[in-house]
């Protein structure tokens, strides 16, 4: 059973239809038996990270996405909260990920919305994935490259489209918006084995 986590975000029946044409079960859930249960979690969303991490401490969800040990994946507004701090409204994040978020300055036009590609793909969720493959991004924020980035992406900056630290997945880009692409990404993970 895969588990989409319940939150106080948007895009989260776009990710459970996704899974869905896959062939897999899904739960959307915030119960943490459930999430814990799991044999993959999936952790989206498309919203605000202040209010995104109210919603997770109030259900002492913060702690328990941190000590999963199943494969997770996060997705744009997940993406971000598995950081470390966020610069939109100054929000202390999960911290799996030692890394800042940042609002892209605007210097073009912001959100980075639409199709874009990336590079520097080094994750088993991009097998068989090209590097001028495009995918689908919307976000005002983004995370800064480090030790975890395994994709890059460059809109006015470059930055981290994609992130791992052990059996935490992340993507900037929304897999379940991206066509056949983001269908192949997600089933990637779907089939990883830790």
């Amino acid at each position: 059973m895969i588990a989409i986590i319940q939150y106080n975000a948007g895009n989260i029946k776009s990710v459970e239809n996704a899974i869905m044409r896959l062939g897999y079960d899904c739960m959307i859930t915030d119960n943490k038996q459930a999430i814990q249960k799991a044999d993959k979690v999936i952790f989206p969303g498309v919203g605000e990270a202040s209010s995104a991490m109210q919603y997770l401490k109030e259900r002492d969800l913060d702690k328990l996405i941190v000590s999963l040990k199943q494969p997770v994946l996060g997705i744009c507004l997940g993406l971000q909260l598995m950081c470390k701090h966020s610069e939109e409204n100054n929000t202390d994040c999960l911290g799996i990920f030692d890394l800042q978020v940042r609002k892209f300055p605007p210097k073009d036009k912001v959100p980075h919305l639409g199709w874009n590609n990336f590079s520097n793909l080094n994750n088993s969720i991009f097998q068989d994935i090209k590097t001028a493959d495009d995918v689908y991004y919307i976000h005002s924020y983004y995370a800064e490259t480090g030790q975890y980035t395994t994709a890059t992406c460059d809109y006015i900056v470059s930055f981290s489209a994609a992130l791992q630290k052990g059996n935490f997945y992340a993507t900037q880009f929304h897999p379940e918006k991206s066509a056949s692409i983001g269908e192949q990404i997600l089933n990637n993970f779907l089939k990883i084995q830790l």
